[in-house]
């Protein structure tokens, strides 16, 4: 209805209620004089008058319990207004149980394809929460997060999908996580990425989801050429990103199960661009712990800076500790030295005395979809709960980034690597082959960090507040 029609049936409405008002006046004016005449010239005048006051009385009195009877009712509803929905509807207020999925299809680029597809999710009873769209070339893959009943079936799911027009749908489970708007998370991995390079992995494996993240340098131990030649802009193909490293090697990003976007392949540029600009870098913390015998040692993060002090202590051990932990020729050590102590690689903790003397390297390292973890102690420091205390809190930074399991590759000799992994307190998986023996622990199962430390662990935490600078 326009602006000018509901004017003129404003004033019409106006027009009628003045007549009645006017001829109400006019009938009161009429009985009014009729009960003049008759009080003042009849002869039961008074007896009128008093009844009159009694039916005023009786009539208001009614008037005043049916307003107290009715004051709770709810109003009448117009015609054509819809009633509220009832709290039982709402989610989370005894309504039916919701489950989140995130659903990617292709849809044609035409008008009108996204709208029957909102359509038969709707039929459905799926409410969608977001929608990111990747435009192709030939289509436009659509992105959804998606609160569903719980009784439906992803089966059921995927074939209303298809029928509407959909096609190479992608469908799993979400979570909480997932409702951030795209902005949003892309400045949070940004953050994340600008404050440590060794979080850069991470980020992009939340970005894009289940994916392979490799990381090959420029060359190898023995000095031979690794890394592929990448162009600066970098290389797309269904299944496969490819970067160039700003250390001279590439990275390498794959997902068998769902092909890449153009508009993934440019967030993950964007943030493979911010970390090379930025350089290498790690968070400057620094822990300050003092052992049972009173000597104070500070825990902090290291990196190719740390390399001379690296192989200053790798001097001072012996053979067989270097050959525990390295597994192999121990002329071989130092130069894993490099790799090591990249952020690109991985994480690692450096234990030193309170003269600046390196004594201790724990290592969290990126292995495609695992995650391994390593220890080196110096002879004369070991047996002190340094190792235990390095392995605690990788495991726990293995658990905050979401790495569902971390295994550590010793030798079934080396009985204080598995006592540590022991002490734990994790569900632990072995293998054995050969001699040499991989353990499994899967941080995952508790919420944010590992459980029950070992006694030695326990020491050091005790007085971690005491000899805290």
């Amino acid at each position: 209805m326009t602006e000018a029609t509901s004017a003129r049936s404003a004033r019409r409405h106006h027009w009628r209620r003045d007549v009645v008002e006017l001829a109400a006046l006019f009938t009161a004016v009429a009985v009014a004089d009729v009960v003049a005449n008759t009080v003042a010239h009849g002869p039961r005048g008074p007896v009128l008058l008093c009844a009159g006051a009694v039916a005023l009385l009786a009539t208001a009195a009614f008037h005043v319990w049916w307003s107290r009877r009715h004051e709770n009712a709810p109003p009448p509803s117009d015609t054509g207004a819809t009633a509220p929905s009832s709290p039982a509807a709402a989610p989370g207020a005894g309504g039916p149980e919701t489950v989140l999925w995130r659903m990617r299809t292709t849809v044609r680029d035409e008008p009108g394809s996204l709208a029957a597809l909102c359509t038969a999710l709707a039929a459905l009873g799926v409410d969608i929460l977001s929608l990111q769209a990747h435009p192709l070339s030939d289509g436009t893959v659509d992105e959804f997060l998606l609160r569903a009943p719980e009784t439906l079936v992803p089966e059921q799911l995927t074939r209303t999908v298809t029928a509407a027009g959909g096609a190479r749908t992608w469908l799993e489970r979400a979570d909480a996580h997932d409702l951030v708007d795209a902005p949003t998370r892309m400045l949070g991995l940004a953050t994340r990425t600008a404050l440590d390079s060794a979080e850069l992995p991470l980020a992009l494996r939340q970005l894009l989801g289940r994916c392979t993240i490799r990381s090959m340098p420029a060359r190898s131990l023995s000095g031979q050429p690794l890394a592929e030649q990448v162009p600066t802009e970098g290389v797309l193909e269904d299944h496969l990103m490819k970067f160039r490293d700003p250390s001279g090697g590439s990275l390498t990003i794959e997902r068998p199960q769902l092909p890449f976007t153009p508009t993934e392949f440019a967030r993950v540029r964007a943030l493979v661009d911010l970390d090379a600009r930025l350089g290498q870098r790690v968070p400057g913390r620094r822990d300050v712990l003092t052992l049972p015998e009173g000597n104070e040692i500070t825990i902090r993060r290291a990196d190719t800076g740390d390399l001379a002090a690296a192989r200053e202590m790798h001097d001072r051990c012996s053979p067989a500790t270097l050959a525990l932990r390295y597994h192999g020729p121990v002329s071989d050590a130092d130069r894993y030295l490099g790799h090591l102590l990249s952020p690109r690689f991985g994480r690692t903790l450096a234990v030193e005395t309170a003269s600046g003397r390196l004594v201790a390297l724990g290592h969290l390292l990126w292995d495609g979809d695992e995650t391994e973890v390593a220890l080196l102690v110096e002879d004369a420091w070991q047996q002190r709960g340094i190792g235990a205390e390095l392995l605690h809190r990788l495991v726990t930074m293995a658990a905050e980034t979401g790495c569902e399991s971390v295994y550590a590759i010793t030798q079934a000799s080396n009985t204080g690597m598995v006592a540590a992994m022991r002490g734990l307190g994790l569900p632990l998986d072995y293998q054995i082959e050969e001699g040499t023996l991989v353990i499994t622990a899967r941080p995952a199962v508790l919420p944010g960090q590992a459980s029950a430390p070992s006694p030695a662990l326990e020491v050091l935490r005790a007085q971690d507040g005491a000899g805290r600078r």
